[in-house]
């Protein structure tokens, strides 16, 4: 391999269903660009010693999927604001001495919304659902939009109260369980949940959905469908899965790394064909 080549990753497990691959191939390719990117299964008990062996062999950054955003949060030397708002790390640029941990997920999915879906998030009712890192990762982005209420739900308060409490310095949260939204509406609901991985959807009472209200889930794919046909059925006006999120957040990846934001439109593009 050539030395000259710079080295990247994204490390998950299971990893083998991963796009990041095919993304970040397609960004190099549109800037004419030489880098290689790869994909490695990656235990918890293995990721800190591997993390350590890739950065001896001057890898020079990573993505890193599920389970492994808190435990890179706290493997990170340096940590940027959107980390630590966050709680976790989806993003690792090599340094001299170790990693910088960056979060790339709320950055991307609002250029999804906004940029690509044109979904107002400005003077909006939105709710978060979940409140595990997914939901976490996305609120401060979604709060330096200026919408008029966030509110997180979860199926107990706790999480969500914890959470409102720690960003409280970014804006205000108003903590919910599912079962409390009833009689609140909302102009954008995103699913944070992984309920779709098995089939389900949170219990939810009826009536979310305000007139003209989007239903967006972060995840893509099958494990979209179960809350996006929910969502459907409960008068969503507009649907949408988290494909263009995982393209946006890796373009701020992308240009975390090499200094110039890719284009997505034609990736994303090919990825829906």
């Amino acid at each position: 391999m050539n030395a000259d080549v710079s080295r990247y990753g994204v490390l998950g497990q299971p990893i083998a269903h991963s796009k990041s691959p095919r993304i970040h191939a397609a960004f190099a390719a549109s800037l004419n660009q030489k880098l290689l990117y790869e994909a490695y299964e990656i235990a918890p008990d293995e990721l800190a010693p591997s993390l350590a062996r890739f950065h001896a062999d001057a890898w020079a950054g990573f993505n890193l999927t599920v389970p492994h955003k808190q435990a890179g949060f706290a493997l990170s030397e340096t940590r940027s604001d959107a980390a630590v708002a966050a709680g976790a790390v989806n993003t690792l640029i090599r340094t001299a001495t170790g990693w910088h941990g960056d979060n790339t997920d709320g950055a991307g999915l609002v250029r999804d919304l906004v940029a690509n879906l044109g979904v107002a998030i400005a003077g909006k009712r939105v709710l978060v659902l979940g409140a595990g890192g997914a939901a976490r990762g996305i609120l401060a982005p979604l709060l330096a939009e200026q919408p008029a209420i966030v509110a997180i739900s979860n199926r107990n308060p706790w999480k969500p109260e914890e959470i409102a409490a720690a960003l409280k310095p970014l804006g205000n949260i108003v903590p919910r369980t599912h079962l409390s939204l009833k009689g609140d509406q909302y102009d954008l609901v995103l699913n944070a949940t992984s309920a779709g991985h098995k089939g389900e959807v949170p219990r939810l009472p009826p009536g979310l959905f305000a007139p003209g209200a989007t239903a967006y889930d972060l995840n893509y794919g099958p494990a979209s469908r179960p809350f996006l046909d929910w969502a459907a059925a409960q008068g969503a006006s507009r649907l949408s899965d988290g494909l263009g999120m995982l393209v946006e957040q890796a373009a701020e990846a992308f240009q975390r790394w090499r200094g110039v934001r890719p284009e997505t439109s034609a990736v994303l593009a090919d990825l829906r064909g």
